[in-house]
């Protein structure tokens, strides 16, 4: 019924709709760049120099905090605000009652003394996929050191 000729002619016709409706199709899609990580490992900064009592483990301490999600675009890679303390919180410095990287960090630190933690994962909330709301994330903590009991 139709010809060889019939069936190329029109297989041919569909190819070159084809790929007219396709656009640029010699160039592959770009990926999706993947979220940014931060340092590997827990970075911290003296912001302002404490003078006095220094808080070491086991040492109670009173702290305000906040919390920020890593965002290297952002004002010292802070992007958005995540929680803030509305009242000075009290923690005991390396007895597990806070994440890993707040526990290091705040070690050393002094009274009156102010830093920045920038706290991957890993000693933070875990990994991707960990459960709490902030697993995968890198964190800028911000700490106020108020007082050491």
């Amino acid at each position: 019924m139709f010809g060889r000729r019939y069936v190329l002619g029109v297989t041919l016709a569909a190819l070159v709709a084809v790929a007219a409706c396709s656009g640029d199709s010699d160039t592959p899609t770009d990926p999706t760049p993947p979220p940014p990580t931060g340092p590997p490992t827990l970075q911290i900064t003296e912001m302002t120099e404490g003078t006095g009592t220094e808080a070491v483990n086991g040492s109670s301490v009173f702290i305000n905090y906040a919390i920020w999600h890593y965002d290297p675009a952002g004002t010292d890679s802070k992007g958005v605000l995540v929680q803030a303390s509305t009242q000075p919180y009290s923690l005991q410095v390396g007895a597990n009652n806070v994440i890993a990287g707040v526990s290091q960090g705040m070690v050393g630190m002094k009274v009156g003394g102010r830093r920045q933690l920038t706290i991957p994962p890993e000693q933070a909330y875990g990994p991707t996929g960990g459960g709490h709301r902030l697993s995968g994330k890198t964190l800028i903590f911000v700490i106020d050191l108020l007082g050491t009991r």
